[in-house]
């Protein structure tokens, strides 16, 4: 068979594809031409390639001769990587959820060859079964219709494109606490006291509210807030969606314990998962939470790591086409490995039982095992890293922890560690995963910060020189023409002008990166990308940044996004970098952009703040107490003192900003922030100038009164 015009792309989710019998295209305007001139409607299919139920539509529809004959002899077909073109998904997905009000992938559209809807859906069987039309009845109906009835298509393409267009369009509010509290009773109506999360399952992580209610907590003197965020991070922890022997969070759970996961496992999760462990760890000082960090930074390192320091997307949850069937083990296959003794007692502490959960197989969790150890470190494995973590008794889950007792008595932390690096190699002998291996920029970005601050917090440097070598690898091999930031690289090919995320949490990136090293390069790229964002993006008429540039391909609508998903939206995290430009530098450019972002999130996020829990957060920097610290250190150091490093590193993430000035940066300091000219250098040691919501306090020279002038504020 010949392989599709799919061939030479780079997507690994349209490679999949390329051998399918359906004549499928990317989106591009030779498709849309081909339509018009053979009067044909569009099928538009969307996934992603670590999708499950996108490779069950794909086995049963896609491969299958009967369905590619008929849609080669009516449709002209289109195949879509929603990571790769999350803006086409956007309009398609906003298109279902009008229509049908719910979403998900494989998104299946039908259209007209003027890209506008008038049939979609999610999966689709090849005949109609459990309530799902089938795609073959579908594709016969919609051809029927459009050879006898073509307007009634036509006018409802325009009415659900009119509805598609009349999203996203805000107004602009001026953010107000009063936000925060409805979100916050939102999340307090949904929480599971039990095993944590929020609503029904399935369960997602989404710790971008976890952050949010840390941050609430802390700014409100609301306890149950982070009592809400501790007992969904410790469930997880706990859950099978945390990989107990590998490291890292599958996507999300299909039910309330967090123990059978949607196995498939995705970088943006991981990385912004370690943020809001981080969080918890820097407010509670639980070691607990740290080694969870550890764990999930190294998986990523191990798994999800190009070799020029760009990170992977993900991995999928098939092995050999069974979902999960990579993770899954039974007593017999862990006593093979671990030997009867050791392997009774692995089973015990991880819930591997003679009935399983899935088919007779058991997922390894730590689900109510009282008088369990130390948590494994199996993810710090092949690393050349010592193991790290102590557990601290009582903190994690439903029950009182005992270091080093299990219910068969004493075990060390290194014989677990033990066995999980065993049956982890076990694992990858006994099958392995798909790995999508494309590098996307947001995504990266994510990461960046995420192994950044971790380097920061718990002072491992193997993490910021990861995140480090990742900014390095976008600077030289995803910066294309123009100074242009790109979305997607693989195999050398950069693919898709970068997008509104792209370039937020780029910003965000360097932004963290600076607050890491206090190098002022990181800085000044920070402040180009802004601008560069504001240039290509901004909505001038109607407020809020469009998830694509001004010069991207024309769809039938210009997206913009204010509603958090699975990550932030690109507003959200504009919202955030422009407050925290604003603050640094204390220019009134940023300080205005800044002004109307949040202006427009408010308007856009108050029928519904919890899923806009980013943005929330962005505004929490405008309107709790706000403080900037100026680090004036004399003497010709090339680096700073590694105690005065230390001092810094250990200051809160949030609602603090601050400026290293040396005789080295103090140029590149005055050209980013003009302010911080008229604060002179000492001969020798350090002055420290803090700003609290505005008003400057004198300056002081000692640490202690540093922390002194912070505790008040």
């Amino acid at each position: 068979m010949m392989a599709n015009r799919l061939c030479n792309e780079k997507s690994p989710y349209l490679l999949q594809h390329k051998d399918n019998p359906v004549d499928w295209y990317p989106w591009c305007e030779e498709a849309f031409q081909r339509a018009r001139k053979e009067d044909k409607p569009i099928f538009l299919s969307i996934g992603y390639s670590t999708c499950h139920w996108c490779h069950v539509m794909a086995h049963q529809s896609f491969e299958d001769e009967e369905v590619a004959a008929l849609l080669n002899r009516g449709y002209i077909s289109i195949k879509v990587d929603r990571e790769e073109r999350p803006d086409i998904d956007a309009v398609y997905m906003a298109a279902c959820q009008a229509v049908t009000g719910n979403g998900g992938w494989p998104l299946t559209v039908i259209m007209t060859p003027e890209q506008k809807p008038f049939f979609v859906g999610t999966y689709l069987p090849k005949r109609q079964a459990f309530g799902h039309p089938g795609l073959l009845q579908v594709l016969e109906e919609v051809l029927e219709l459009w050879r006898e009835r073509r307007e009634e298509l036509i006018k409802s393409g325009e009415a659900v494109t009119a509805a598609v267009r009349g999203m996203g369009r805000a107004g602009q509010e001026a953010p107000e606490r009063g936000l925060f509290h409805q979100a916050y009773q939102t999340f307090l109506q949904q929480f599971d006291p039990v095993w944590g999360g929020f609503g029904r399952a399935p369960r997602f992580p989404s710790p971008h509210n976890l952050l949010f209610l840390m941050r609430y907590a802390k700014e409100e003197h609301v306890p149950m807030g982070l009592f809400m965020a501790e007992r969904t991070l410790e469930a997880m922890a706990r859950g099978g969606i945390f990989d107990q022997i590998g490291g890292g969070f599958s996507r999300y759970s299909t039910d309330e314990k967090w123990l059978v996961p949607h196995f498939e496992k995705m970088l943006y999760d991981n990385a912004l998962l370690i943020l809001a462990y981080l969080e918890a760890y820097r407010i509670t000082g639980k070691e607990t939470y740290a080694d969870i960090v550890r764990r999930t930074a190294d998986y990523i390192l191990r798994e999800l790591t190009d070799e020029q320091g760009g990170f992977y997307c993900g991995q999928d949850a098939d092995s050999d086409g069974v979902e999960g069937k990579y993770y899954l083990l039974t007593p017999e296959e862990v006593e093979a490995v671990l030997g009867p003794e050791e392997g009774k007692a692995f089973c015990s502490r991880y819930g591997i039982t003679p009935g399983g959960v899935l088919e007779g197989k058991s997922i390894p969790h730590r689900i109510g095992r009282d008088g369990e150890g130390q948590w494994a470190v199996a993810g710090r494995m092949d690393l050349g890293q010592p193991a790290h973590s102590q557990m601290d008794p009582g903190q994690v889950g439903h029950g009182q922890m005992d270091p080093g007792q299990t219910g068969h008595g004493q075990t060390g932390h290194g014989q677990e560690e033990g066995w999980c690096q065993k049956l982890y190699r076990y694992r990858k002998e006994r099958t392995d995963l798909h790995r999508d291996d494309k590098i996307l920029l947001a995504w990266n970005a994510w990461t960046m910060i995420a192994l950044a601050r971790a380097g920061r917090l718990l002072k491992e440097d193997c993490y910021l020189e990861a995140a480090q070598k990742a900014e390095h690898f976008v600077e030289t091999c995803m910066n294309g023409e123009e100074d242009r930031l790109y979305h997607r690289y693989r195999e050398g090919e950069l693919g898709c002008k970068g997008q509104l995320e792209d370039q937020a949490v780029y910003v965000l990136a360097q932004l963290e990166l600076y607050r890491a090293t206090f190098r002022t390069d990181y800085l000044e790229k920070a402040l180009a990308r802004a601008r560069q964002m504001v240039e290509l993006f901004e909505d001038p008429v109607e407020g809020g940044y469009f998830m694509s540039a001004a010069d991207a391909g024309e769809l039938i609508t210009r997206p913009k996004e204010l509603y958090d998903g699975a990550m932030p939206s690109g507003n959200s995290v504009a919202a955030m970098a422009l407050q925290r430009l604003a603050a640094l530098t204390g220019e009134p450019r940023w300080q205005e952009a800044a002004e109307r972002q949040l202006a427009y999130c408010a308007y856009g996020a108050k029928d519904y703040p919890s899923g806009s829990s980013y943005a929330l957060s962005a505004m929490a920097e405008a309107l709790y107490p706000h403080r900037e610290l100026v680090c004036a250190v004399g003497g010709r150091h090339k680096d700073l003192p590694e105690g005065l490093r230390e001092k810094l590193r250990s200051l809160p993430s949030y609602g603090l900003e601050i400026l290293v000035k040396t005789w080295e940066t103090e140029d590149a300091l005055a050209r980013c922030a003009p302010f911080t000219k008229d604060y002179p250098l000492p001969e020798e040691g350090e002055v420290y100038y803090l700003c609290v919501d505005g008003a400057c306090r004198a300056p002081v020279r000692e640490w202690e009164a540093v922390e002194r002038l912070l505790a008040d504020a």
